[in-house]
């Protein structure tokens, strides 16, 4: 084979590792023999095939006299994307966002644009893949979604070199993203409603915000009973743990309620906060009866566990807390998401024209709740 993976073994260290290689093996019509094995630069079945495909056209033109390679022909979509999911997705992105970008490619791109070569996708095309989807019932938030895949893709075959042109690829409007959340007295009921053992972790959902991924994969080291707080750190998606959604750890302060629940809940099954009966992490699906047994008894419609995450947001805007901070106790990387729960602060745009008549000025807004203090008021 010309293409093969070798493993090494460190005599110091006894540790193994592996890399792809390409040997090219050329005999010239002379009966001279050239013999070339490298190391693939992209770390790949895919990339060292299409390295070694690269190396021995080299080789042929050299011999034949040509100082210049013709440019290489751009692949079909359909090969490009494997190239693209077990080199590039797989090195920066998260296991969800390479599931994610797996499933768009199989079951959408790959069946529209795959016969196409990279160059040969225009604007035209996109124009007719976002009309085809629409009428096939999906929403423009998913098709978006796609859209952005397959962006991405053909960015990085132009930083490849793979291809010279992206179509201009415009996304479609969004209508005000809609959500659920329950009010301060459904939220005490969903409390009230739940099992014992699942108490504390529908109340530090509701109190915390933190996502069930981040509940599940939450570990008694990242909790502080004393200060009360919890740093987020890890979240989970399926059984695999990874950092939170925005890459970045967070601190999120308890409420008494929050702390409390916490406290009752010590155990010593297992490094998880919340876990199985035998100490292990707690599966997303074994997560949802509970929930919904509790929605049950608490006479509530049935939600999922990120209607709570947007409980903890919309009470805290309500409540007159800065978007600022409700954007970081949520981490979010961009404050556009955390926008979302601006108009549910009644009090937070009559506040500032008050401005106006007299109380102080924007510096006087207190930075806890995103009002005019009583002792900023002007005589």
């Amino acid at each position: 084979m010309s293409v093969r993976r070798r493993v090494y073994r460190d005599p110091a260290t006894g540790r193994a590792s592996a890399v792809w290689m390409v040997d090219v093996d050329l005999r010239h019509p002379d009966g001279r023999r050239q013999r070339i094995r490298k190391v693939s630069p992209v770390q790949s079945r895919r990339g060292a095939e299409s390295y070694e495909r690269d190396l021995r056209e080299s080789l042929l033109a050299e011999r034949s006299g040509r100082k210049e390679v013709a440019r290489k022909e751009p692949p079909r979509l359909s090969r490009f994307a494997e190239e693209f999911l077990e080199t590039y997705a797989e090195a920066n992105n998260k296991p969800s966002e390479v599931a994610s970008k797996r499933t768009t490619c199989k079951k959408h791109l790959v069946p529209v644009f795959g016969k196409k070569k990279l160059d040969e996708i225009g604007a035209r095309d996109v124009e007719a893949y976002k009309a085809m989807k629409l009428k096939e019932g999906l929403s423009p938030k998913t098709v978006n979604n796609h859209l952005a895949v397959l962006g991405r893709m053909l960015r990085v075959a132009r930083r490849w070199e793979l291809t010279e042109r992206v179509p201009e690829i415009v996304l479609l409007s969004l209508p005000p993203q809609e959500f659920d959340f329950l009010d301060f007295g459904e939220a005490e009921q969903l409390i009230e409603g739940s099992d014992t053992g699942w108490r504390p972790m529908v109340t530090l959902a509701l109190r915390a915000g933190l996502r069930l991924g981040e509940l599940r994969a939450l570990r008694w080291e990242d909790v502080d009973l004393k200060a009360g707080r919890v740093v987020v750190r890890r979240a989970a998606w399926r059984m695999k743990v990874g950092t939170p959604k925005s890459g970045r750890s967070r601190e999120v302060p308890l409420s008494d309620q929050a702390l409390a629940a916490l406290k009752g809940h010590r155990h010593l099954r297992g490094e998880t906060v919340f876990s199985n009966e035998g100490g292990g992490m707690l599966t997303a699906e074994s997560c949802k009866w509970p929930l919904w047994r509790a929605c049950r008894r608490a006479g509530l419609r049935r939600v999922g566990w990120h209607v709570l995450r947007h409980t903890f947001a919309s009470h805290l805007a309500m409540r007159g807390a800065p978007l600022k901070a409700v954007q970081e106790l949520l981490g979010h990387a961009d404050i556009k998401m955390t926008m979302r729960y601006a108009h549910l602060s009644p009090d937070a745009r009559r506040e500032a024209v008050r401005l106006l008549d007299g109380y102080g000025t924007i510096a006087a807004l207190s930075p806890e709740t995103g009002k005019v203090p009583p002792q900023a008021v002007e005589r």
